[in-house]
């Protein structure tokens, strides 16, 4: 068996080929949308993944404001969060964040954050993510491409 034709092929920050990609969150179940946007983030699905490199696609999340959670976790699910003073603990719920601005965006970015390494590569990825409630986004110029997120596993 010739080994010299056998290469391992490590991708390092010039190498990575990014693209930028659009998906529709319309009727999607947030923690399995997420799931499949963090593997995105992440470049699990190309051929060329390496472990410690951001070699994923940036990410642009259209429609956002119709997400749904399964069961009853609208109501029943917690976010807490801490305010940094003594006392100033806060609970909400999905249905309490999406009455606030850029509510759904913070449900969506906490989940896929879970996801996501821990440490500078995650916080560095969670960058790539781009959350709009409504159908426009800001990123025509680097003509995304349109993917179908029921497509990948």
């Amino acid at each position: 068996m010739d080994t010299l034709s056998y290469k391992t092929i490590s991708a390092n920050k010039e190498t990575a080929k990014k693209e930028w990609v659009v998906i529709d969150a319309s009727d999607q179940i947030v923690g399995r949308l997420c799931s499949k946007v963090a593997k995105l983030l992440r470049g699990k699905y190309k051929p060329n993944f390496t472990p410690h490199v951001d070699c994923g696609d940036n990410v642009i999340i259209i429609n956002a404001a119709k997400v749904r959670f399964s069961g009853k976790k609208e109501t029943d699910k917690v976010y807490t969060r801490y305010t940094g003073y003594p006392g100033g603990q806060r609970f909400d719920t999905p249905a309490e964040l999406r009455k606030r601005k850029n509510g759904v965006e913070k449900i969506i970015r906490h989940a896929v954050k879970g996801m996501l390494p821990k440490g500078p590569l995650g916080r560095s990825i969670l960058n790539n993510l781009y959350v709009y409630e409504g159908t426009e986004h800001q990123q025509q110029a680097q003509q995304p491409k349109t993917i179908d997120i029921n497509q990948y596993k």
